[in-house]
């Protein structure tokens, strides 16, 4: 069913004659009639019949204008609601990793609230790889991503990607590991290659960036371990389990030493990711600038 061919009937209803319809609208009286002729085929009902020279609607005619108006209005009050510009409103499905959720997405959906009441954030927390198969799937509308320099994720035309953060990793080793003053990164994974490799549970780049760095130190590691919680990571390395990679700004518990990786860097890449044709949406484009004014206020100290 066409919402022009409802037009079309609603102003018929309104207007009581073809002729004030097809002026009205733009076009000729011969089109209405052949418009609202389809019409009446597509529900299977007549909506007009003759009344003198003129016609008017059948019971059936004035029902369905009734129902026209209705969707034509809650077309418009939706074509409103997407447009570029539009206050944000609805809900707007979000998966991503649980650091940023926490220290960005979060602040965020409590300033929404305030400035954007219509506007809800659905929450999902996922794994990068997790996140863009829900995006693929249509089950989310925005992934909270991030790959390493040493492991970069494979571009996908059908997305677009927009760069938030880069936080540096270093290597959690037990406290008291004896380390060289001034060691590289080569030397200290070197340093490291008889014991066990701590890995993440749920994706593969840190794993990437491990057998990365450990085939240029000249070994291949023992992954033996794996985990996604950051803090299981450092409960491992204090237990003895072995060594992981760990942010160098997260706050080592005893028995856990943080070293830097110098020279190649290990650096973490955060993105938030859409898919094109819908980064118009103003839900989404509002979340997607806000995160990016949020991390890059946050990069120079503002």
């Amino acid at each position: 069913m066409e919402t022009r061919r409802l037009r079309l009937l609603v102003e018929l209803s309104r207007l009581g004659s073809m002729r004030a319809v097809a002026d009205t609208v733009g076009t000729t009286t011969s089109t209405v009639s052949q418009q609202l002729a389809v019409l009446a085929r597509e529900m299977g009902a007549e909506l007009i019949e003759p009344e003198g020279r003129r016609v008017r609607l059948t019971p059936a005619g004035r029902r369905l204008a009734e129902h026209a108006a209705v969707i034509l209005a809650a077309v418009e009050t939706a074509r409103l609601d997407l447009a570029p510009g539009a206050e944000p409103n609805g809900t707007l499905r979000v998966a991503g990793f649980a650091t940023a959720i926490r220290v960005h997405l979060l602040p965020l959906v409590t300033e929404l609230a305030a400035g954007h009441p219509r506007l809800h954030i659905l929450v999902r927390e996922h794994e990068p790889a997790e996140a863009l198969e829900l995006l693929a799937a249509d089950e989310t509308d925005l992934a909270l991503t991030y790959d390493y320099n040493l492991a970069p994720a494979d571009p996908d035309p059908a997305l677009h990607t927009t760069a938030l953060w880069t936080a540096p990793w270093g290597l959690g080793v037990p406290a008291d590991a004896e380390v060289s003053d001034g060691a590289d990164t080569l030397e200290v994974f070197d340093g490291f290659r008889a014991q066990d490799w701590i890995v993440n549970s749920r994706g593969t780049s840190d794993a990437t960036v491990i057998h990365t760095l450990a085939s240029m130190a000249g070994f291949t590691p023992r992954v033996t371990h794996q985990a996604d919680s950051l803090d299981l990571v450092q409960g491992m390395i204090t237990a003895g389990l072995g060594v992981g990679l760990l942010p160098m700004d997260t706050p080592t518990v005893p028995g856990v030493r943080l070293l830097p990786l110098t020279g190649p860097e290990v650096v973490l890449r955060a993105h938030v990711v859409g898919r094109h044709g819908r980064l118009g949406w103003p839900p989404l484009a509002l979340v997607t600038d806000l995160l990016a004014q949020r991390t890059a206020s946050r990069a120079t100290g503002q």
